[in-house]
């Protein structure tokens, strides 16, 4: 069986991200979010989860490379501002240009994340696949995060057992600063285009959430050992 969690990132960066996701989650394919915390738009994410309940809600991790002693404070931190925010506990961790992975940060991550009974990207049953975006050696790709692009993805990179599938879809609004700007209105309109979810469907593909893992998991691990 082939499971697909599909994540947007960012959400509380700006209200046009927080549209855009929510949108893309309404009328598209996203199951899941991962918060940032201390952004302006922060607590209107936070509201708008509360509206939609079946949108798994992770923590976006802001953290500092450059000063590894300080990321286990950083997380605490965070994690008690994630809490505040949604009265909840997040259903997964992840961060902000994937700086967890950096060697120095990973293990404070992983360590807070274990406490906190909640899968890090890319180190858990979920194998982590973060080559849907529409930008690299300063240019726009579009070709990648339009319709056949996703569709060769999912083709390719979706395979027995659960997948995490990253995005940053959202609405461009004036004075946002990002590097990935247009780019986030195409990955919103593939995300919300009929022939993506027809295609899931076809493939026989399951989209579900974070919070669905555990049961997964031990679909995955009893359908292993029966081979």
């Amino acid at each position: 069986m082939k499971w697909l969690i599909v994540t947007g990132d960012d959400f509380g960066a700006s209200h046009g991200i927080n549209r855009g996701i929510i949108q893309a989650h309404r009328d598209g394919i996203l199951t899941s979010a991962s918060l940032l915390v201390d952004r302006p738009a922060s607590e209107a994410a936070a509201a708008l989860a509360r509206e939609h309940t079946k949108m798994r809600l992770g923590l976006h991790l802001e953290l500092d490379a450059g000063d590894p002693d300080k990321v286990a404070v950083q997380c605490e931190r965070q994690m008690a501002r994630f809490q505040e925010l949604t009265g909840e506990r997040p259903t997964h961790v992840d961060s902000h240009h994937a700086v967890h992975l950096d060697a120095r940060v990973l293990p404070h991550v992983l360590a807070f994340a274990r406490q906190a009974g909640a899968p890090v990207r890319g180190h858990s049953v979920a194998r982590h696949v973060g080559s849907f975006y529409g930008q690299w050696g300063g240019a726009t790709h579009a070709e990648h995060i339009g319709v056949e692009g996703l569709l060769r993805l999912l083709d390719t990179e979706v395979r027995e057992g659960v997948t995490e599938l990253s995005c940053h879809p959202g609405y461009v609004e004036p004075g946002f600063r990002s590097s990935y700007l247009m780019e986030r209105e195409l990955e919103l309109r593939t995300l919300c285009d009929p022939r993506v979810r027809h295609a899931i469907r076809d493939r026989g593909i399951q989209l579900i959430g974070f919070r669905d893992l555990p049961a997964h998991a031990t679909a995955t691990t009893e359908t292993a050992a029966v081979k």
